[in-house]
């Protein structure tokens, strides 16, 4: 635990993330990883919160992963005062054990997607029983919230939003590495959940320039496989990406004129991540319409949104953002001013730490 000196410690938390965590935190004193990818650790410590990180190891097995995750947690050489998770995945039997009463340490996680209600009755009352082991939750937006709240598994006062958003500082000292260039063109991406048939279809029909950045296979869908299924324009430009490179995509999307996000339709905040970074760097997007969001693109102005799957939709804002650069621009900044204001690391963590306090 590092930095105890600065700030008066007012508490420890088991920090569980499910990607590489020390490596990532150390990266991000140099600018070189985004702090927002790992759900405000390095900022908490402004906040007299210090951690314990948890020992992350790829294993992508879920029984497996939860027998890991558990010997780490409940053996921990180093004392802590509560587990700060960013997923429940993996550490279901600790969650089991705090409802049954033999956990003592406060519980709070990111929720990402609404807590919803099982067909199956059985599933139903073990899932009432799991969240009762939970003591705060940490959600992308109020509507993932209300909806929760009407599964009636979960009590609002657990409940939280925070409001996610980009480290501006990350952002902020890559540009001042980049010379000032005309941007130009599209980029499309993220992993989880694209919809790729849309895009290139719309994508296919103009002759904008697009990038996508995105992975082979991931979540069960071979992306490969359904874009080597297209005959593809030469405005058009595939690149494979293999695990998580903030760094190298951030350099590239800064110098794009717009950031497509299209994906299908779940019932979560798909996308997210890209929209804030988009806003950081002051880049207008178009994006499929999502009701999860906890900003609505269209009054504020920062960019399009189109329906899920709509080529033609898709297609109309692609024209517009290319027919009109100077508005674009200022998409662009206001996405940056709204970033500043409310969706930026500081803020998110700010919210955080004071629901964090409270469990010591």
């Amino acid at each position: 635990m590092a930095g105890k000196e600065s700030v008066q410690i007012k508490g420890c938390i088991y920090f569980y993330h499910t990607r590489l965590t020390r490596q990532s935190y150390e990266l991000s004193k140099e600018y070189k990883f985004p702090g927002h990818l790992l759900y405000g650790l390095p900022k908490l410590e402004n906040y007299g919160i210090y951690s314990v990180m948890y020992p992350f190891k790829p294993i992508p097995k879920r029984l497996p992963l939860m027998l890991y995750a558990t010997r780490k947690i409940l053996f921990s050489s180093e004392s802590y005062d509560a587990v700060y998770a960013t997923s429940f995945r993996g550490i279901e039997i600790i969650i089991f054990l705090r409802a049954l009463g033999l956990f003592h340490k406060p519980i709070a996680i990111w929720h990402h997607t609404a807590v919803s209600k099982s067909k199956n009755p059985i599933k139903e009352c073990i899932s009432k029983f799991f969240y009762k082991g939970i003591d705060r939750m940490f959600f992308f937006s109020e509507k993932l919230i209300q909806d929760s709240i009407s599964s009636r598994k979960v009590p609002k006062e657990k409940l939280t939003l925070v409001h996610w958003g980009a480290d501006l500082d990350f952002y902020d000292h890559l540009m001042s590495k980049i010379n000032d260039e005309e941007r130009s063109g599209f980029i499309s991406t993220g992993k989880e959940n694209r919809d790729v048939d849309t895009l290139l279809k719309a994508f296919s029909s103009t002759k904008e320039d697009l990038d996508v950045y995105i992975a082979a296979l991931n979540g069960g869908i071979n992306y490969k496989q359904k874009i080597q299924s297209f005959s593809l324009p030469q405005n058009i430009h595939i690149n494979y990406t293999d695990g998580v490179i903030p760094l190298e995509l951030a350099k590239i999307v800064a110098r794009k004129a717009c950031v497509v996000i299209c994906c299908l339709d779940f019932p979560y905040t798909v996308g997210l991540t890209t929209l804030v970074e988009a806003f950081a760097l002051g880049i207008p997007v178009i994006c499929s319409k999502n009701e999860n969001f906890e900003m609505d693109i269209d009054p504020l102005g920062v960019g399009i949104t189109v329906p899920y799957g709509d080529v033609k939709a898709l297609e109309k804002a692609i024209a517009y953002i290319a027919k009109n650069p100077e508005e674009a621009k200022k998409m662009g900044a206001r996405g940056r001013k709204l970033a500043e204001e409310k969706f930026n690391l500081e803020v998110f963590s700010k919210e955080i730490a004071e629901k964090l306090l409270l469990l010591f």
